[in-house]
């Protein structure tokens, strides 16, 4: 079957993003689906997502590939790396090459790491609700050149849409738990009526 061209599979990329309730990909399900159409619609070898939880229960983590999942997850154990710039600044952060010092003076860690698995470069663009950052994606480049203006601006495109479809995700679940809880809530009070009207008549006295 022919590939599609370039522009379906951007338009096909938003689209699955921005379905995530009627597909029910579930969080991790949906870093996966955005790192994997960065690498096909980006000149990057592979891609990235960290998102933060709410009510500080640690970082959800997904990438193009397990290998570059362990680098993210590195960066979030050894507190650098351009994930957690990208998160502090709640901005991009410009295409950084690994090959020179300035990438081992502020990763460390981090740089070195990347550069074994064959990087070159790496970019990291918000996930942004208003002037939140929830999370973020990072670019990996594995050849020479750089990352254009066009594919960051397409990227952070991505990264919007994917952040809209895991703030729905979160507003259903936490929707879900509150009607579980007030249900939970009814049923023990008919067992609590139920009880009072037995006293009652046991005792010959009013439910009051």
């Amino acid at each position: 079957m022919p590939e599609l061209p370039y522009e379906e599979r951007v338009a096909a990329a938003f689209v699955e993003l921005a379905d995530t309730l009627v597909r029910d990909l579930g969080v991790s399900g949906l870093l996966y689906v955005l790192a994997a159409h960065c690498v096909d619609l980006l000149d990057v070898a592979a891609a990235g997502v960290l998102l933060g939880m709410p009510q500080g229960r640690g970082v959800e983590v997904g990438a193009s590939d397990e290998c570059t999942q362990a680098l993210v997850r590195l960066g979030v154990e050894q507190d650098e790396g351009p994930c957690r710039d990208c998160c502090q600044a709640r901005a991009p952060v410009a295409e950084v090459r690994l090959d020179d010092g300035v990438a081992d003076r502020c990763w460390p860690r981090f740089a070195p790491a990347a550069r074994r698995l064959g990087f070159t470069s790496v970019a990291a663009v918000p996930l942004r609700r208003q002037d939140h950052a929830v999370g973020a994606l990072v670019l990996f480049r594995s050849g020479p050149g750089t990352l254009d203006g066009g594919g960051l601006r397409l990227a952070q495109a991505l990264a919007d849409v994917a952040t809209i479809g895991v703030l729905q995700q979160r507003t259903v679940h936490e929707l879900i738990t509150l009607v579980a809880q007030l249900q939970h809530a009814l049923d023990s009070r008919v067992v609590i009526e139920q009880a009072k009207g037995c006293l009652a008549q046991r005792h010959d006295t009013t439910l009051d």
